[in-house]
């Protein structure tokens, strides 16, 4: 089992900045991959940013390249990511997930475990 605890989301201006994190406590060693997904109200859950934990391979969807940077801290068993140049479309509930593997994977089901959530807000 593994447990994933998000934190650091916020209301923020558009074109400010949050850096989210998520820590991964239990059965987290391994070959593992751990990911990002958010979820706007009546949308579907979307891949945001994807990093490896051996080597910290990461992989982006197209629309995050750019603002959104990936980053994981092996010691502290802790990802985190990094959203500058926010804009009102990126406010959703943010998602921390884990998945057992050495590849990032961009779909949902391919992940075994998940976070609580965590909100984030862009005013206009």
């Amino acid at each position: 089992q593994v447990q994933l605890v998000e934190s650091g989301g916020g209301l923020v201006q558009a074109g400010g900045s949050l850096r989210l994190s998520c820590a991964a406590s239990g059965r987290t060693f391994g070959s593992c991959t751990m990911g990002w997904f958010r979820q706007a109200p009546g949308k579907e859950r979307e891949f945001v940013a994807g990093v490896s934990w051996i080597g910290g391979s990461t992989n982006y969807a197209d629309s995050m390249k750019g603002r959104f940077t990936i980053s994981r801290d092996v010691a502290k068993n802790t990802v985190y990511l990094q959203m500058n140049s926010l804009k009102p479309e990126d406010t959703a509930v943010y998602y921390c997930a884990f998945r057992y593997g050495s590849s990032v994977r961009r779909t949902n089901d391919e992940y075994n475990f998940w976070g609580q959530g965590t909100q984030v807000t862009v005013s206009s």
